[in-house]
């Protein structure tokens, strides 16, 4: 991933060296784990490539003591990065719409050894109003705009990215909230994305 220049960060290195992808594949698939390349999970999801992941990563900047939120936590690979990233003294929050995903995860989490993340099965639309707010939201699912309730539940000085754009093509979009609450939203990220749908 480093030669796409999709790692900026010691930090996004080491948490991406330090877990282990093949725990969140199937047994089938996991001879594919290190590839840059998204793979079906089940349920019409995908865990994605490592490098779209890495980009959202570094736009979230993600710091040692912070509480983040994942919507769309799909298998957990992305809420353990996040975990190695916030530290023992952060915590993670996912939520799944599909549940059998969301049971997966817990398991994929407990294997890979995380005690800091917490997934629940629900509308990741809504976010989850009652553990915000966050310093961090990770929108791992594209949508046209992001829902008002996310933004919403963006702590001051907290950052939300998503990719943002119709159903094929999207761009990673950073959504800023100052300490006043004052909300900008940017498009830092090079290129186009392909996620798959919010809902």
């Amino acid at each position: 991933m480093e030669q796409y220049g999709a790692i900026e960060s010691e930090e996004v290195k080491n948490a991406f060296l330090k877990v282990q992808r093949e725990i969140f594949f199937s047994i089938e698939q996991r001879q594919y784990s290190y590839a840059d390349s998204a793979f079906p999970i089940g349920k019409g999801q995908t865990i994605s490539q490592p490098s779209t992941i890495a980009v959202m990563l570094e736009l979230l900047e993600a710091k040692k003591g912070l509480k983040v939120f994942e919507v769309g936590s799909g298998c957990g690979y992305v809420l353990a990065l996040l975990s190695e990233l916030v530290g023992a003294k952060g915590k993670v929050f996912g939520i799944e719409l599909v549940p059998e995903l969301a049971v997966r995860s817990i398991e994929n989490l407990r294997t890979a050894g995380v005690k800091n993340a917490f997934v629940e099965f629900g509308d990741g639309t809504k976010g989850m109003p009652k553990e915000a707010p966050f310093d961090g939201i990770l929108v791992s699912a594209a949508a046209e705009e992001v829902p008002e309730a996310l933004i919403e539940q963006l702590a001051p000085n907290g950052r939300l990215v998503a990719p943002v754009g119709p159903r094929h093509t999207q761009q990673m979009a950073v959504i800023r909230k100052d300490k006043n609450g004052q909300t900008e939203t940017l498009f830092p990220a090079k290129g186009y994305f392909v996620v798959v749908p919010l809902k």
